[in-house]
């Protein structure tokens, strides 16, 4: 019975295909008001099964996921541009205890005001409540994927150059209240400055930043004490001869974790290739990235605080892990067999940075340890492939996953591989 409803409603996505009356009308709206209000809408379906859910700590998951996404942009006057967006995201075969990341009703994801947002040079501002992505969200980043995604209540001071941002920040994570209105709460907040450099030396771009995360109880912090980290970052990324495209980042924390003084570093290096394979694209890519952990004996914290990134293909399309003491090595290809339709081919090879600390999952919570560091570091490997297809304005999907156990997960688990199987469908307004 489960599948006919998804075979159904695909079905009616692909009709609704063939012509776009809501475009159109929107098209209508917008030239009638010269530009001044026009409506935005998202509409997401997604069924997926997952074994293995926390290395078998969970019971096994098959779930559909829907999630609209009806908004509004209003410009006024050409300073001022006003956007609204609600949320409505449900997994109406969970059960009554979906959790926040798979089930909202209809909430406010997005209303913001931006102030000389068109001025390409010049001082300008925003502030509401916003999805944010900063540089490839390894630091901040809303996670579409999840059913509710991440959104922030935030303020931002920028000023603009032609090729240079100076921003300064805070930005709050909004806690997801199933049955209420997600309120603001400052309990957890990231501020500081985040600045980018466009082609400011031989075609390299670069960002640059200073952010402090703050985390206490009623924010969800859970230990003794607070959180308190200071993040000094940069990133460099741009173009090298033969269609290389490099990009490398790196992340020195300071502060506090808890009760313990914090003294901890990550590392990001990647590098993509397009290349000719029987006629068609074929994106290559390749990268590097560990976070540290704490050794056994340290007597301060050295794991990571990953902040507030977007997983979600960071460490494989199973989105089992966090940028928490662990090293991954990560490549994909891309086979665009045309412009609007792709085969993708993922794999991930994960080890922990230190054997004494936890394998943190994608929030960033602890699945396992071995406290005197007896289970070996390799965590194991992922493979996972998915095609997508789009035609006008919808986006059509489907893909595996599954996960190889190494040493790691076989003595600190219940022994499981896990595996993930998903097809989803997605119309955007253009």
């Amino acid at each position: 019975m489960k599948y006919k409803w998804l075979i159904a409603f695909l079905a009616v996505s692909a009709a609704f295909a063939q012509e776009d009356p809501l475009a159109e009308w929107n098209a209508r709206l917008l030239e009638s008001t010269h530009g001044i209000f026009g409506f935005t809408f998202e509409e997401r379906t997604r069924w997926e099964e997952k074994d293995g859910v926390n290395f078998g700590k969970s019971v096994d998951q098959q779930d559909m996921l829907s999630r609209i996404r009806p908004g509004a942009e209003i410009k006024p006057l050409n300073w001022l541009k006003i956007d609204v967006m609600g949320q409505d995201a449900r997994a109406p075969f969970y059960g009554a205890n979906a959790p926040n990341t798979m089930r909202d009703p209809m909430d406010l994801e997005q209303a913001y005001v931006e102030l000389f947002g068109e001025r390409k040079t010049g001082f300008g501002a925003e502030f509401g409540r916003e999805l944010l992505t900063y540089g490839e969200a390894r630091v901040i980043g809303s996670t579409p994927w999840t059913n509710t995604d991440r959104t922030f209540d935030n303020a931002r001071l920028y000023y603009r150059t032609d090729k240079d941002r100076y921003e300064i920040l805070m930005v709050s994570p909004v806690k997801v209240q199933e049955d209420h209105w997600s309120q603001p709460d400052l309990g957890e907040r990231l501020w500081g400055t985040y600045d980018t450099f466009a082609n400011l030396w031989r075609g390299a771009s670069f960002d640059v930043y200073a952010l402090r995360h703050s985390q206490n109880l009623i924010g969800g912090w859970t230990g003794p004490g607070t959180l308190g980290t200071d993040s000094f970052g940069g990133r460099v990324y741009g173009k090298l001869p033969g269609q290389f495209v490099y990009d490398l980042e790196g992340i020195g924390q300071a502060g506090h974790m808890g009760t313990l003084d914090q003294r901890a570093y990550a590392w990001f290096s990647g590098v993509r290739r397009p290349v000719t394979a029987f006629h068609k694209l074929l994106d290559l890519s390749a990268e590097y990235k560990l976070a540290s952990g704490t050794k056994l004996g340290e007597s301060y914290s050295a794991t990571y605080d990953q902040l507030m990134p977007a997983n979600h293909d960071k460490f494989g399309r199973e989105d089992l892990f966090g940028w928490r003491n662990l090293k991954t090595f990560k490549s994909l290809e891309t086979y665009h067999f045309s412009k609007v339709f792709a085969l993708n081919l993922m794999y991930c090879d994960d080890y922990l940075f230190s054997a004494s600390d936890s394998l943190y999952n994608s929030q960033g919570k602890s699945l396992a340890v071995s406290p005197k560091g007896l289970a070996g570091t390799h965590v194991g490997q992922e493979l996972d492939s998915f095609v997508t297809y789009k035609y006008g304005a919808n986006l059509f999907g489907a893909g595996f996953g599954h996960f190889f156990k190494g040493q790691f997960i076989e003595m600190t688990t219940k022994d499981i591989n896990p595996r993930y199987f998903y097809v989803f469908q997605e119309y955007t307004l253009p």
